[in-house]
């Protein structure tokens, strides 16, 4: 087996995606003041034409393909041109097309980066007091996207992003596979999983499909490390508050894990070559009993497993989900700021149904 790359830095690559930032650099606008988040805003769609351009990617995006329709049937005077780029070219490039004449209006925030601290993005504090944002959303979902004045410090500020839905990792399952193993139902706990992942092994089969190339293998550490440790310190680590650390004793049991799991073959032996779409083919193949993926990928998987496709939140004796809101920001330089923050309340009541594979959208990270 080749060796895994190290455990802070796999998560911190992967799997911690709020704390992630766009790759592309900023055109810093220091020199003009922040937006006053007790400013005054108008609610709702100006009357006159009036035309936005939103960006996403393909995978965070999908919704988009019938929300926008419905919104624009709302109203009439309002198009909405929908774009999409791939997820590592759609990073790379957002603060590039933040910055310039062009501009899109409503953009796809996989992380906050260096937009609000180089300026690049509408501060929405203003439209969350006037749309009742903050009592209509559980904290945590807007807590990510807060930022203090520093411009990086996340989880606590101002607010610069709304969520369209909250994604969530857990454990797929394929449904047939376990009934041919002779496993009744569904792991409830890590030593129920670790047994069923031997017996998978024992039967023949790949017990876990795992795609580590992009650093995915962090998803089961950061999962068993939060099952084990609860999530309010892991939550004081990933907002970089003082004192917290990633060196606890749950995350020393999730690197162990992913590497016992390793040496008894329970995963591919080139899982270090394949990235997590990769991966995510091989397990709607038939290749894998198990497989820790998030909820955007439920669709697809879905679609391929149909009624074997299962889904369930990662067992532990603290079970906690890992996950992140899809969220969209407004560009500074947009000329129809109203409007963006009207399609954006509108998203609220647009939360994408439950399909068969059970995803845990909360109505609802990563990754894309």
């Amino acid at each position: 087996m080749k060796s895994m790359p190290s455990v802070k830095s796999a998560l911190s690559a992967a799997a911690v995606l709020l704390a992630l930032g766009a790759c592309a650099p900023g055109s810093s606008s220091s020199d003009e003041p922040a937006a006053d988040a007790n400013a005054a805003v108008q609610t709702g769609v100006p009357s006159g034409q009036v035309e936005l351009n939103l960006i996403a990617t393909p995978e965070s995006g999908a919704a988009m393909k019938d929300i926008i329709p419905a919104f624009q049937a709302k109203h009439p005077n309002v198009k909405i041109n929908y774009v999409d780029t791939t997820y590592d070219d759609y990073n790379k490039s957002l603060n590039l097309a933040l910055s310039s004449d062009t501009s899109p209006d409503i953009v796809l925030l996989n992380a906050v980066g260096t937009t609000v601290k180089d300026q690049l993005i509408l501060n929405l504090q203003p439209y969350a007091k006037a749309y009742g944002w903050e009592s209509a959303y559980p904290a945590g979902q807007l807590n990510q996207w807060r930022i203090a004045k520093d411009g990086t410090t996340l989880g606590s500020g101002d607010l610069y992003a709304a969520p369209a839905s909250f994604s969530q990792v857990g454990l797929y399952y394929n449904k047939a596979k376990l009934k041919k193993l002779g496993i009744a139902a569904a792991p409830a706990s890590l030593e129920d999983l670790e047994a069923a992942l031997a017996k998978a092994k024992a039967g023949g089969e790949t017990p876990l499909q795992l795609g580590n190339k992009e650093g995915h293998a962090s998803f089961p550490i950061q999962l068993i490390g939060q099952s084990t440790d609860g999530p309010a310190a892991y939550a004081k680590w990933v907002f970089g508050e003082g004192g917290s650390t990633f060196d606890t004793a749950g995350n020393a049991k999730g690197a162990q894990s992913i590497t016992d799991w390793g040496t008894k073959g329970y995963y591919s032996k080139d899982a270090n070559g394949i990235d997590l779409q990769g991966a995510v083919d091989k397990f709607t193949k038939g290749d894998g009993v198990f497989f820790v993926d998030g909820s955007w990928d439920s669709k697809k998987i879905g679609d391929a497993l149909r009624g074997d496709a299962g889904f369930v939140p990662f067992p532990g004796s603290k079970a906690t989900a890992i996950g992140t809101s899809v969220a969209y920001g407004i560009s500074r330089k947009s000329k129809n700021a109203q409007a963006a923050a009207a399609f954006l309340d509108f998203l609220r009541g647009r939360r994408p149904p439950r399909p068969r594979s059970r995803r845990a959208s909360c109505p609802p990270t990563p990754r894309r």
